[in-house]
């Protein structure tokens, strides 16, 4: 049997695993589909595989760097990778032109056989061009599941096995008809039907010629003889039956290895697409380094949003990150200054790191999670069916419900609806009951009361820079949170610097 394995180390992947139940929220709150598109390019169905898998997160350090030896064998020989990933796509091409269906239920013997030749005979020369590739590049790439993958096409597909294949596709065209045997039953009636190897097929045609032949015993239909040829096409039938099934079986083997190997080295097509178009940015990209989900760890250089380069299409600012043994980040400082921003980074950089992928920054290193969530401010809901508050905690009690111990929380202005006393009370119940379960939360919040009641060795407290004169620097320093909302930088932005110059002298 033949197994990819190149997504996991003992199993193929699985297109039909659910996804994560907050899938929706984490798209719109972190952006993914800029991701997912940057990575398909258009491809609907490179988006659908990268979709699937970044949503499906790994939860083991060694499925993750795995993937991370086999995704740097891709960025080191891009060409050869997508060479590889044409053999699919071509094969299932030519299944679709000559619409070729294999049914093993509700097809005759005759149909599947034929059918189930084709499929083979049209993979013959695309299994030779995978072997080729394995046979130059099995000492080259040097990941294990490259490695592993390609000494299993040189074993499976050698070329006695493919030569066989190709002399079996070629006789059961019964070029020369179909040699059955069969034994009187009761009432004389035919059973045991059985598909028989005609004993001068290995001979050359003048061989065939002058070899003596037995007499044999024949009996021709006319032409309009509907029923005897309806009969004659049952008793077929019945001696094609275990051939079919045998073949049947085979074609549909190699059909769901080439549909395997294009759903897994799509995933890394995607990668590839991503490198490609933030190489062209001049941003950086680091494989990260994954520790166990009881640590708290998260210590970055230069991380950025990945969704806001490809959306701007030039540099973005990143940020450095020491939170190390930290459970609770909280976020604060002016509006436009970056917040929300580098709540995104984390949150996309964590789902990159734990499907196997590169991280937009210079180094990043962070414990795994048991599940990521997000809960970001929303526009009030337009049919006025309830408030913004209401809807808020509407969503915080779906999250709890699918919390487990070191999963991450990203909070966005939460409980920000009503007044500050007691969104800062809500606030601090939820978010400390939640640190005492084990769950990590990074809090972005202009809530000052909120931020008072909290202080520890276990929490970061991080602010976006803003100089004297009101211009944001998109950086998060370590600092405490201040008292003021920065209102007077809206005003200057709403009625000018004139009017600034009064309000100071």
């Amino acid at each position: 049997m033949m197994k990819v394995f190149l997504l996991h180390p003992d199993q193929d992947f699985d297109p039909s695993t659910p996804l994560l139940p907050n899938v929706d929220d984490l798209t719109q709150d972190l952006s993914l589909n800029i991701l997912f598109k940057a990575m398909a390019r258009g491809d609907t169905f490179l988006f659908q595989v990268v979709r699937q898998v970044v949503l499906s997160p790994l939860d083991e350090s060694a499925s993750i760097l795995y993937r991370q030896e086999i995704l740097k064998d891709c960025l080191k020989y891009p060409d050869v990778v997508r060479q590889m990933y044409l053999i699919p796509l071509t094969f299932l091409e030519r299944k679709h032109k000559r619409w070729l269906w294999i049914s093993l239920r509700h097809s005759t013997p005759t149909s599947i056989l034929s059918s189930a030749r084709e499929l083979l005979a049209a993979s013959l020369d695309l299994l030779r061009q995978l072997r080729l590739i394995a046979d130059q590049h099995v000492n080259t790439f040097e990941s294990q599941g490259f490695r592993r993958f390609f000494t299993m096409i040189q074993r499976e597909l050698d070329d006695d096995y493919l030569n066989l294949v190709e002399k079996h596709v070629q006789q059961l065209r019964f070029s020369r008809g179909t040699l059955l045997s069969a034994q009187p039953g009761k009432g004389n009636e035919g059973s045991n039907y059985v598909l028989c190897y005609p004993n001068d097929a290995d001979q050359h045609w003048l061989q065939r010629m002058l070899t003596s032949h037995s007499p044999t015993y024949s009996y021709t239909l006319h032409p309009r003889d509907e029923a005897g040829a309806r009969i004659l096409e049952e008793l077929r039938d019945r001696g094609l039956a275990r051939a079919a099934n045998a073949v049947g079986q085979a074609a549909e083997h190699i059909e769901s290895f080439f549909r395997v190997l294009q759903w897994e080295l799509a995933f890394y097509i995607g990668c590839l697409n991503l490198y490609e178009q933030l190489t062209a940015l001049g941003k950086p990209v680091t494989f990260p380094q994954p520790v166990p989900a009881h640590e708290r760890r998260l210590s970055c250089a230069e991380l950025y949003d990945v969704t806001l380069a490809l959306t701007l299409g030039s540099s973005v600012v990143g940020n450095d990150i020491s939170a190390d043994g930290k459970s609770l980040i909280i976020v604060t400082g002016p509006n436009r200054g970056g917040k929300t921003v580098f709540l995104r980074s984390v949150g996309v950089a964590q789902l990159m790191m734990q499907c196997g992928m590169f991280v937009p920054a210079e180094s990043f290193l962070a414990n795994l999670t048991t599940g990521l969530f997000t809960h970001f401010k929303r526009e009030e809901d337009k049919t006025m069916e309830r408030g913004k508050f209401e809807e808020e905690l509407a969503r915080m009690s779906v999250i709890v419900d699918y919390l487990t111990p070191n999963a991450l929380l990203l909070l966005n202005e939460s409980f920000s609806a009503t007044n500050e006393r007691e969104g800062s009370e809500i606030a601090r119940q939820i978010v400390s009951t939640l640190i005492e379960k084990g769950i990590k939360v990074y809090f972005v919040t202009h809530l000052y009361e909120f931020t008072r009641s909290f202080n520890g060795d276990n929490i970061l407290f991080l602010r976006a820079e803003r100089l004297p004169d009101g211009e944001r620097t998109f950086r998060l320093k370590e600092a405490d949170p201040l008292k003021t909302s920065y209102g007077v930088d809206l005003y200057y932005r709403i009625f000018g610097t004139e009017q600034q110059q009064e309000m100071t002298d």
